[in-house]
């Protein structure tokens, strides 16, 4: 009775050093982020001051290209996929999300001094750091997490982790208010409390606990070319290929609401107001991001029995009524730069319609990303650091070759593009989730192929 009462007392003091590892990791990527998804979706504006001659803004000799930085940022991402896995199981996952969280700060440290060179070169090492902070991340979140948890734990990380975008554009909202450009002081300052943000985060991974049966010493076990095999021969199971449209889908949706805020920003029929609106556009981006993650993380355990497919389709739905809405509520050049009076949308531009499309671009991302974090924590548990990089890859694939054709292509290509991976990816993973409802629900999912091919790990 003893031994089985000790049992019992460890049980519980695990359960509660997970829960507060996923509400801990769930803060720390919320601080971190704050800073790089804010300048994210404002730094071509920002840019665009800094090479205008007439602007309070203006540095002699810089001629950054915001997008094409995001572009590097994501073709760097691409490729450090692959090594992730080893870095993970070189560092373990705490070790190896402190080091690419560095990189953020980094980023976002240029910001006040800003050089053409520097720029890109920060962005290529960002690349670098966020391929082995997002692999961590889905490692440490599988760790902490079981097949009845999974879903539940997704929803909260999500949820607190994209809910960086609301304070970030709250913050970034009042220094852009009155303002037709970005100037030096108002540079500096939101580079000033970002990077501080991100700052913080960093050193709060540091509070990130170890199980005590898990966690680091067992990824370590792994040797990182066994990592990088492992990887491989994930990526060719035919569930994989198939998800890998999903992912490859949830990296253009990634491009287009980055790129909408900067849109909105270039839409002369919104006034002097529009750079204001774009940060509030990032602000109800993350609020549908946050309700998705919230409604789906308390809902978790029905999505784990009765299939993740319904929130897909759900965020499907929502996507293609959000692409429509911008189809009529832009006009097509506002991805190229500052819009003329007689480029104008299908009908007229209307703020509250553009800010309602901000709210659904959000909801549908929160649709798709939860249920695959659930999908790949569950599914692929015994295997996570791989099956994430799979996924980060082909996300930042995707996301890498939009913002290349994104500053050369109008708005309208960009969301034809965008509806016919949505179609794609949602057809994949509902036929992969499926597959999955013809075994039992609620039992350990099998469907991929990862239990029988015990040789990936």
């Amino acid at each position: 009775k003893l031994i089985l009462l000790d049992s019992l007392l460890q049980e519980m003091e695990e359960s509660k050093l997970k829960k507060y590892n996923v509400l801990m990791l769930g803060l720390c990527f919320c601080l971190v982020f704050t800073g790089f998804n804010t300048i994210g979706g404002i730094q071509t504006l920002i840019f665009e001051s800094a090479k205008n001659p007439n602007s309070d803004g203006y540095v002699d000799g810089f001629h950054g290209n915001g997008l094409w930085s995001l572009a590097i940022i994501y073709m760097v991402f691409t490729a450090a996929n692959w090594i992730a896995p080893s870095v993970v199981a070189l560092l373990g996952p705490r070790a190896t999300m402190i080091s690419g969280a560095f990189f953020y700060g980094l980023f976002i440290a240029q910001l006040l001094v800003l050089n053409t060179i520097l720029l890109y070169a920060a962005s290529a090492l960002l690349g670098i750091g966020a391929a082995i902070i997002w692999t961590a991340q889905g490692n440490f979140l599988a760790q902490n997490s079981d097949d009845s948890t999974i879903s539940r734990n997704s929803g909260i990380f999500w949820a607190m982790s994209i809910s960086s975008n609301v304070f970030g554009n709250v913050f970034v909202f009042f220094q852009f208010q009155g303002k037709n450009d970005v100037d030096k002081i108002t540079r500096n300052t939101i580079g000033i409390v970002l990077l501080s943000v991100t700052a913080v985060g960093t050193l709060m991974m540091f509070m990130l606990r170890p199980l005590p049966t898990s966690s680091d010493s067992s990824t370590a076990a792994v040797s990182p070319l066994a990592a990088l095999k492992s990887s491989i021969r994930l990526l060719l199971t035919s569930d994989m290929i198939l998800l890998s449209l999903t992912f490859f889908y949830t990296g253009v949706q990634l491009n287009i609401y980055t790129l909408y805020g900067t849109c909105l920003g270039f839409t002369a029929a919104f006034g002097e107001q529009r750079k204001a609106l774009a940060t509030i556009s990032g602000i109800f981006v993350a609020v549908g991001e946050v309700l998705g993650g919230v409604t789906f993380g308390m809902f978790g355990s029905v999505t784990v029995k009765r299939g993740r497919d319904p929130v897909v389709m759900l965020g499907f739905v929502v996507s293609m009524l959000a692409y429509f809405l911008i189809f009529l509520n832009l006009p097509k050049e506002s991805s190229a730069g500052e819009t003329l009076p007689f480029q104008t949308a299908f009908i007229e531009s209307n703020k509250y319609l553009a800010i309602f499309t901000s709210f659904l671009l959000g909801f549908s991302d929160a649709c798709f990303n939860t249920q695959i974090f659930s999908l790949l924590g569950g599914t692929y548990a015994q295997n996570s650091a791989s099956a994430f990089a799979i996924f980060k890859f082909m996300q930042s694939l995707a996301t890498s070759i939009a913002f290349w054709y994104s500053p050369l292509v109008n708005l309208y290509w960009q969301l034809l593009v965008a509806v016919v991976f949505d179609v794609a990816g949602t057809l994949a993973f509902c036929f992969v989730e499926w597959r999955r409802g013809s075994g039992s629900r609620g039992s350990r999912d099998n469907s991929c192929g990862v239990l029988d091919d015990s040789k990936v790990e």
